[in-house]
C-alpha cells in the first residue's frame, strides 16, 4: 500500500487546524484532542470499536475527577484550614473516589481504565489550567473536555483517511514466484515438492 500525502503531513495538518478550535471566544482546550487521539493510536489504530471506548471511558474518568473537585470544594476544610489538613482531606476524597474508578472498571463498558484516567488527568489540565466558555467552573469545564476529547477519535480517523491510500499493485514476477497457494494459506515454491 501507498499514500498519496505521507501520514505526517496530514497529520500535522489536522494538528495546525486545532489552533482554530483553542482559539476560539470559548478558550477550548485543543490539547485534550491530542490526548484521546494518541490514544486511538496507542489502542492499535482507528477503529469503531476503540473510538467507542474512549467515548465511553474518558467522559467517565473526566466526571470522576469532577466529583473529587466538587467534593473537596464543600468539605476541603473539615479537618481545619491549614495546609497539612486540606491535603489529608483531598487525599482522603481522592482515595474513596479513585477506588470507585477502579471498581467502575470491572463493568465491561468502562474496561478501558487508562482510558478513564486520560479522561481524569484531561478535566484536571482543563480546570486548573484555566480552559473552558468559564474559567474556574466545574460543571463548564466538563463539558469542554468532554467534548474536545471526544474529537481525538475523528482527528485519528481523519489522520488515516486523508492519506488517501491506494493499494500498489502486486508485481507479476512476484505472483509468479510465489508458487501455489494450498488450502492453509502456504504457499510453495513453482518446482519445488511441499511436503504433506
Amino acid at each position: 500500500m501507498r499514500e498519496r500525502l505521507s501520514h505526517e503531513i496530514v497529520a500535522s495538518v489536522l494538528a495546525g487546524l486545532t489552533a482554530f478550535i483553542g482559539g476560539t471566544a470559548l478558550h477550548l482546550p485543543p490539547w485534550a484532542i491530542f490526548i484521546s487521539w494518541a490514544a486511538v493510536f496507542a489502542l492499535g489504530g482507528p477503529s469503531w470499536a476503540n473510538a467507542r471506548r474512549l467515548w465511553c471511558t474518558m467522559p467517565a474518568g473526566s466526571t470522576f475527577a469532577l466529583i473529587i473537585v466538587f467534593v473537596d470544594q464543600h468539605v476541603g476544610m473539615a479537618f481545619g484550614d491549614s495546609q497539612i489538613a486540606q491535603d489529608a482531606v483531598l487525599a482522603l476524597i481522592i482515595l474513596v473516589v479513585n477506588t470507585a474508578l477502579m471498581y467502575t472498571g470491572r463493568i465491561k463498558m468502562f474496561s478501558l481504565i487508562p482510558g478513564m484516567f486520560f479522561g481524569f488527568a484531561s478535566y484536571f489540565g482543563t480546570l486548573f489550567g484555566g480552559f473552558g466558555f468559564k474559567p474556574g467552573n466545574i460543571w463548564a469545564a466538563w463539558v469542554c473536555v468532554v467534548a474536545m476529547n471526544a474529537l481525538g477519535p475523528v482527528f485519528a480517523y481523519l489522520s488515516n483517511r486523508l492519506m488517501y491510500p491506494v493499494l500498489s499493485p502486486v508485481p507479476t514476477s512476484v505472483v509468479a514466484s510465489a508458487g501455489p497457494v494450498h488450502h492453509d494459506g502456504r504457499t510453495t515454491q513453482a518446482g519445488t515438492a511441499q511436503a504433506e
